[in-house]
């Protein structure tokens, strides 16, 4: 059994973003990372650094309404406001091996 804390790991992921923190989104992906969305379909760590992390500047917060873990791996409801103002609530699912992330499928929510 890990002894990986795996809400607290995502937690730290979602901070990371309010924070503009990429070294520890990095500290926290593996090597072999895998991001699904409905507008990206299994992109590599590269790509996800490349197509996502810019939107971390348009990012207000993250305020976590569920977060359920089991095992090795958890699902996030959330709203994300950003700083226009906008906000969205979304769904995520994590896996990890160890105490990274290999895969966040990501669920769009509707706007409000």
């Amino acid at each position: 059994m890990s002894s990986v804390n795996i809400s607290d790991s995502v937690r730290h992921y979602f901070s990371a973003y309010e924070r503009k923190n990429r070294q520890i989104v990095e500290d926290l992906l593996s090597t072999s990372f895998i991001f699904t969305s409905p507008r990206d379909d299994h992109i590599s760590r590269a790509a996800y650094f490349d197509r996502c992390w810019p939107n971390c500047d348009k990012i207000r917060s993250f305020t976590i309404e569920r977060l359920l873990e089991q095992g090795s791996e958890a699902i996030v409801r959330y709203v994300l406001e950003f700083y226009s103002g906008e906000k969205i609530r979304n769904t995520e699912f994590f896996r990890f091996e160890g105490n990274k992330i290999v895969n966040i499928d990501v669920y769009f929510g509707r706007k409000f």
